[in-house]
């Protein structure tokens, strides 16, 4: 009975966190004159990674590297096949040409370097120092990027007071994390009932569930209309959680990649490479695509499932 609530608990308040960090997100961007695209890759995409950074971390000091590690890799996956497409299912999105000349290019070469620094079995300290510098370098240059270029600005949001939006970011953040974290607990505690491996814990449950806050606000952005943010969110959370979740968990404790094997990596730099010819054609991710994009999600949890039994 707890274990249900918590599930249905914390899906409730990461509903109403979404709500609160897109509507605040979208005014500050207004009020400060920077696009939206930017605030979708910063802002909303490290907020809803917050809950994986607590459960990274969570995990590597209790000596769970497994989870850890599966989080970081199964969430990217999960963004992509799952979060991207469903988005792109409910209403097409609008791809701006810096998303496919930058940020994409820079999700898939941060996917690159994960699996080349686990080369040699973990994430080390050094390791994680690297991928937290260059998460600074980035946000650093998207920032200079974006004020430099006014052309990007098209933002349609409700003006609100400057103390308004920041309490909707920072009450939105917080039940993001809050919800994401109840909702995780509840899926892990159901999953290791049945005898379900760390790995697979990792790499399903607890990435399905640390990224719900992603799912939940991208929809949100998207029936909104904010498709910026809604694709800002997935990119930006995908290249958050290499640089910046597993650079500080790895800071604090080395990241083993102990029981992973290469298919899960090879599925995580598929998904990410995949979103690069999408939204090139037309700066668009439509319907077709986002189709394509599930089909592939579910083949991957298929595989998954096959290992349990």
């Amino acid at each position: 009975m707890f274990i249900a609530l918590s599930i249905i608990g914390g899906f409730i308040i990461l509903t109403f966190g979404a709500e609160a960090l897109v509507r605040g997100a979208s005014a500050v961007a207004l009020r400060l004159g920077i696009a939206p695209l930017i605030i979708g890759l910063t802002i909303v995409a490290f907020g809803t990674s917050a809950p994986e950074l607590a459960v990274s971390v969570k995990s590597a000091l209790a000596g769970n590297p497994g989870i850890a590690l599966g989080n970081v890799v199964g969430s990217n996956i999960v963004n992509v096949g799952l979060i991207l497409a469903i988005t792109a299912l409910i209403r097409p999105i609008t791809v701006q040409s810096q998303m496919v000349k930058r940020d994409i290019p820079i999700m898939i070469a941060a996917s690159v370097l994960m699996w080349f620094l686990l080369l040699d079995g973990d994430v080390s300290f050094i390791d994680g120092a690297i991928l937290f510098g260059l998460l600074v370098a980035y946000l650093g240059f998207s920032y200079v990027s974006s004020k430099n270029n006014p052309e990007e600005l098209d933002i349609d949001a409700t003006p609100l007071n400057p103390l308004i939006s920041v309490l909707l970011i920072a009450v939105g953040i917080a039940m993001l994390v809050g919800g994401g974290i109840l909702f995780v607990d509840g899926a892990v505690d159901l999953a290791k009932q049945f005898g379900i491996s760390e790995v697979i814990i990792g790499l399903t449950i607890v990435a399905i569930g640390t990224s719900m806050p992603e799912l939940v606000t991208s929809v949100m952005a998207a029936l909104k209309g904010q498709s910026d943010i809604a694709i800002g969110n997935v990119v930006g959370s995908n290249i958050f959680n290499v640089l910046g979740i597993l650079g500080a968990t790895a800071l604090i404790h080395p990241v083993s990649a102990a029981g992973f094997n290469e298919v899960d990596f090879i599925a995580m730099l598929i998904f990410a490479i995949m979103v690069l010819p999408f939204a090139w054609s037309g700066l668009r991710i439509g319907r077709r695509e986002g189709g394509m994009l599930l089909a592939g999600y579910l083949g991957y949890t298929s595989y998954l499932v096959m290992q349990v039994v």
